[in-house]
């Protein structure tokens, strides 16, 4: 096979690749039929093992809070936390799947936190007790945090069959138990419903006198 036919099948396979994917698009509601922000939709696909990266994303701090509040990312992903208040921090965490602290600083710390552990991590602030935020670190790379209008889409998902779950800091109970389980064919799409059922938010205020609401 000569160079030039070569490089022609393989812009063919790169051209046709998006078309051998699937997606789904996921809506989550609470018991009422609310849309849920916020809440972290993963698909993993059956007989695949946990997937391992290695990429960097930020959790920033402004205005004495958390930005974002709900992180999804792949197992083995590294978070800064720049400070970008004009006053010091302390991050911490005691969640089993990932516990460390970075003592008060300003500016950016000199490394980042590696969340090498699947699960659902809890991120707090040692001065302010308003500051909260989490991270859901997850064994596949195929999720996405749901907006105020509680969709998410999961796309470029190869055929197969997958287990999808839903997890919101506010979730009573376990992701687990919620889970469906849907086959994708190529170039196929599934729409899946998802009703949780919440605890209430009892979130103290973002800052005393600055704020009546939660953190949005």
């Amino acid at each position: 096979m000569n160079q030039t036919r070569t490089v022609g099948l393989l812009a063919v396979v790169a051209f046709c690749q998006p078309l051998m994917a699937g997606s789904l698009d996921v809506t989550v509601k609470d018991r009422n039929g609310a849309p849920v922000g916020d809440a972290v939709v993963y698909a993993q696909r059956t007989g695949a093992s946990s997937s391992f990266v290695k990429a960097q994303t930020i959790i920033d701090q402004r205005d004495k809070q958390f930005v974002p509040y709900v992180t999804a990312v792949q197992l083995g992903t590294s978070i800064m936390f720049p400070n970008s208040d004009n006053i010091r921090h302390h991050v911490y965490s005691f969640s089993p799947a990932k516990k460390f602290e970075l003592p008060l600083y300003s500016g950016v710390p000199a490394k980042p936190v590696v969340f090498d552990n699947v699960g659902f991590v809890t991120l707090g602030c040692n001065i302010h007790d308003w500051m909260i935020a989490y991270v859901a670190v997850l064994p596949t790379p195929h999720f996405q945090v749901t907006g105020e209008n509680g969709r998410a889409m999961l796309k470029n998902l190869p055929a197969g069959n997958y287990t999808v779950q839903v997890w919101q800091p506010a979730l009573k109970g376990v992701p687990e138990n919620l889970a469906q389980q849907v086959e994708l064919s190529t170039a196929g799409a599934k729409e899946l419903l998802f009703a949780l059922d919440l605890k209430p938010d009892f979130r103290a205020k973002r800052a005393p006198g600055l704020s009546t609401g939660g953190y949005r």
